[in-house]
């Protein structure tokens, strides 16, 4: 062979070899984007997305960017285009870290979801702001949720009513698919609704003779009467006494929740007057059901509240939040009126301050017109 032959040949090798190197080194880049890594967080930390139904694969990407570092652009419109990627899958979705574009691709695609916390607390009090905390939180329509709140003949298969409906929704975080249907909602409530009533609690319900519901009931109002928690056992065996001597209940709670304005700071005494079955003191029992979502524990002071003769109580005359209770009316009504009696004193105090503000800002005003009036003199 000749040394130009030679030559050739080895240039044809190196061209082969280098070529094929080449090829090789974009085959495992490929591969690399592909299964390992295409994009990596720049916090280090992994991030989480919510996907509308109306979002396509462009819009989760330039989301992602915001976060994440993207190697190749190239290779994933290749990965997208041979994974046959059209649009991701509605969903809530929390990506590692560094992530490869099959496992993003493959997640979206088949909706492979991660789970969210929902959560609300027991100022929800209405069926219609338990369905908006609700929307807030998930991929639902408030006004879907509210319509099957509203359904009793939907809540029979719970052994509930539109009045009794809240009962189930207890207080506290669930993790859930941000995609669940309102069904699958309701079902996942009363599998913990279910889980809460252990025998334990529903043998402790039965001895107070009162339902799942009415305990729950019961709770609500107790929670509304004060924000001391040490109080709760106390005003629970109150109101079981009450129902036991078959005593109007009296809980102005209730009152407030028929007027339906829960800014209402004192009940008056045409408020008493109102025709709803949440009043009362025109009705005998408990009303129809809970004012608020219950918290589980309020749920337990009722359950476990401790034997007690106390048949009324008082906000303390000090103003500091807490209850005076008593077991006769002769002591209720010498609270009573010590505190109306405060508290009149109090708001004659504070009308006095506010005409004095007034007076006050009034003269200021007129000195600064005065002022004014002098400069432009001037």
């Amino acid at each position: 062979m000749t040394k130009r032959k030679k030559i050739l040949l080895w240039s044809v090798v190196g061209v082969v070899l280098t070529t094929a190197l080449l090829i090789g080194l974009w085959a495992v880049d490929m591969w690399y984007r592909l299964e390992i890594c295409n994009y990596e967080s720049y916090d280090g930390q992994g991030h989480g997305y919510y996907v509308y139904p109306d979002m396509d694969a462009d819009s989760l990407l330039h989301r992602m960017q915001q976060d994440y570092e993207v190697f190749s652009l190239r290779d994933w419109r290749w990965h997208k285009k041979h994974l046959l990627y059209t649009n991701p899958k509605p969903g809530y979705y929390h990506f590692p870290a560094r992530i490869g574009d099959k496992h993003l691709i493959r997640r979206v695609q088949a909706g492979i979801e991660s789970p969210v916390r929902i959560t609300w607390t027991n100022q929800v009090r209405t069926r219609n702001q338990l369905a908006g905390v609700l929307a807030k939180q998930l991929l639902l329509d408030s006004t879907t949720i509210v319509a099957h709140l509203d359904s009793t003949p939907y809540l029979q298969q719970y052994a509930l009513n539109k009045e009794t409906a809240v009962c189930m929704f207890l207080p506290n975080t669930y993790e859930v698919y941000w995609t669940m249907t309102t069904d699958d909602l309701f079902k996942r409530m009363k599998r913990e609704y279910d889980y809460f009533w252990n025998e334990s609690r529903q043998h402790k319900a039965d001895s107070l003779h009162l339902t799942r519901e009415e305990v729950a009931t019961l709770a609500s109002i107790v929670e509304s009467e004060t924000n001391r928690r040490a109080e709760y056992p106390q005003i629970a065996g109150l109101y079981l006494n009450r129902l036991r001597k078959g005593m109007h209940l009296q809980a102005c709670p209730t009152v407030i929740f028929a007027v339906g304005n829960f800014r209402l700071r004192r009940v008056l005494q045409r408020h008493l007057q109102i025709d709803s079955p949440y009043n009362t003191y025109k009705n005998l029992g408990l009303p129809p059901g809970p004012i608020r979502c219950a918290m589980g524990t309020t749920i337990d002071d009722v359950l476990n509240a401790p034997p007690t003769k106390i048949l009324f109580m008082c906000a303390n005359p000090d103003f500091s939040g807490t209850h005076i209770f008593s077991t006769s009316y002769s002591q209720h009504s010498s609270v009573a009126h010590q505190y109306q009696s405060a508290l009149d004193e109090r708001l004659l105090n504070e009308r006095i301050e506010k005409e004095r503000a007034e007076k006050e800002q009034l003269e200021k005003e007129k000195q600064e017109a005065i002022n004014n009036s002098r400069d432009e003199k001037v």
